[in-house]
């Protein structure tokens, strides 16, 4: 949620306000969307889209944090682990993928440093360690997760400067892991 100790209405407040800024997002673009432009779509006024959102990079970076973890992406147990690494990186960039405006907007708003911009940051980080941590299973040495994070995040963000496409990364990341994955 992007603010603690909501009640039922605020809860449903937030849903309508995430929902149009979606649609917003996917309609104008990151660059042009602004929380009044949303909370205009939510019915709502923009003071009350400002007590939930707090800019819209946090707009962004929550619906990027809820996109990310909405659906369980599928665990593969089967092959080393350099193989379950390798599927769970284009899991990852393919799930990124579904929503191409969100992905856009995404890297400049976590790049910002308002709080709740911050502590989203860090849960969507620690998402993708715990989905390297899973792929590895018995074999997560703390050291090559840290690497895989900090490849996975530099890959987001070349895509996210436009100096790859998203589906280049996936390929890009596959090749990555083998290379750390060769030590272990």
């Amino acid at each position: 949620m992007p603010r603690q100790g909501l009640n039922p209405r605020q809860a449903e407040t937030v849903e309508r306000l995430l929902a149009a800024g979606l649609e917003e997002l996917r309609a104008v673009g990151h660059e042009a969307l602004t929380v009044r432009t949303v909370a205009q779509r939510a019915g709502v006024s923009p003071a009350t889209a400002y007590t939930y959102l707090a800019s819209k990079n946090h707009l962004f970076a929550e619906l990027f944090w809820r996109h990310l973890t909405a659906t369980e992406i599928a665990q593969i147990a089967a092959g080393s682990a350099t193989q379950r690494l390798q599927a769970t990186m284009r899991a990852l960039t393919a799930r990124i993928v579904e929503e191409p405006e969100l992905a856009a907007a995404v890297t400049p708003a976590l790049l910002g440093t308002d709080p709740d911009v911050a502590r989203l940051r860090l849960r969507i980080g620690a998402e993708f360690l715990s989905r390297f941590e899973t792929a590895l299973g018995d074999e997560a040495d703390p050291d090559v997760l840290e690497v895989l994070v900090l490849t996975f995040s530099g890959a987001l963000l070349q895509a996210g400067m436009g100096l790859m496409t998203y589906d280049q990364i996936a390929e890009r990341l596959v090749a990555a892991v083998d290379v750390i994955m060769r030590g272990n």
